[in-house]
């Protein structure tokens, strides 16, 4: 189940995004386990992670954005181009204190 977020949420999200590095980049055999299983250990550990997508045209990464957020439980905070900024909050203990809705 996606994370719901508002507008306030995302713009702080963003802005801490702002100054990362993408972790991970998706090259061209897509989305595969082994990268959905990366991600779900960089989420669990950074809670806020940038990620790149290979992809000649914008609907195939927009497709394999929405699929990555959708098999990790991640919300899309934000995508310009090639990455994508995916959140999604520690199960042990969080890092990010979101501001209230």
């Amino acid at each position: 189940m996606p994370i719901a977020l508002t507008n306030a949420q995302l713009r702080f999200l963003r802005g801490q995004a702002h100054d990362l590095k993408a972790m991970l980049q998706v090259g061209g055999k897509g989305i595969t386990d082994a990268l959905v299983a990366e991600v779900d250990l960089a989420l669990e550990h950074h809670e806020l992670i940038k990620v790149k997508v290979a992809g000649v045209d914008r609907e195939a990464r927009d497709a394999m954005i929405a699929d990555l957020a959708d098999r990790t439980d991640a919300a899309l905070v934000q995508r310009i181009g090639h990455t994508a900024v995916l959140y999604r909050p520690g199960k042990d203990k969080r890092q990010i204190v979101l501001p209230r809705a």
